[in-house]
């Protein structure tokens, strides 16, 4: 059976789903077997998706008007894809004029998973890369502290005084999981420690 995703990224009255919807009719869907959205590509919430995910069973075949209607980059849509295949339902995308049904649209996404895996790995290779080059600037990686220098020099003098957590939490007004978070974070582990210059 033939299964039809459609989705425009906005609600407003501008964008239909009409286009789309008589592709998928012309392509074989049965108007019956159409599930659509009205919502960023971005987003994960798409309820009809969910639900064209959820309907479709070994045997089908989900079809969509183009790529981009259904994933929201070329990971997700492959992670898409490869859920479909665990449960036996291939993938027709009429504009590009791929099926996973067949050998060669097999071998386009088979192409398409090493150039997400290369694209990762460039990605990661590039943070990695600005960390390295951000640490030999004196640079330090990661959120920046959520208790400014000032006051985490009093909070930590109070602490190795021995005023308790909570204590210091009432009188600087500091949620307890952030002093406890932001003492991890500049190594403070107890009264002995020594106050950060």
């Amino acid at each position: 059976m033939l299964v039809g995703y459609m989705r425009v990224s906005s609600d407003n009255d501008r964008q239909s789903t009409a286009l789309q919807r008589d592709a998928l009719i012309a392509a074989g869907v049965d108007a019956r077997h159409l599930f659509e959205d009205k919502a960023s590509g971005a987003r994960d919430d798409r309820p009809g998706l969910q639900r064209c995910l959820d309907y479709v069973k070994a045997g089908d075949i989900l079809v969509v008007w183009k790529l981009d209607r259904l994933g929201r980059s070329l990971p997700h849509l492959l992670d898409i894809v490869a859920g479909l295949r665990e449960k036996g339902v291939a993938f027709r995308s009429l504009t590009e004029g791929m099926d996973t049904d067949t050998p060669h649209g097999e071998l386009l996404f088979q192409i398409f998973g090493a150039l997400a895996q290369y694209e990762r790995a460039l990605t990661r290779e590039r943070v990695q890369a600005g960390l390295a080059a951000a640490r030999r600037r004196g640079k330090r990686g990661g959120r920046p502290l959520a208790v400014e220098p000032e006051k985490l020099e009093a909070v930590i003098a109070a602490l190795n005084a021995g005023t308790s957590k909570a204590a210091v939490c009432r009188t600087f007004g500091i949620p307890r999981s952030t002093l406890v978070d932001t003492l991890a974070r500049v190594g403070w582990t107890g009264p002995t420690a020594v106050t950060p210059a």
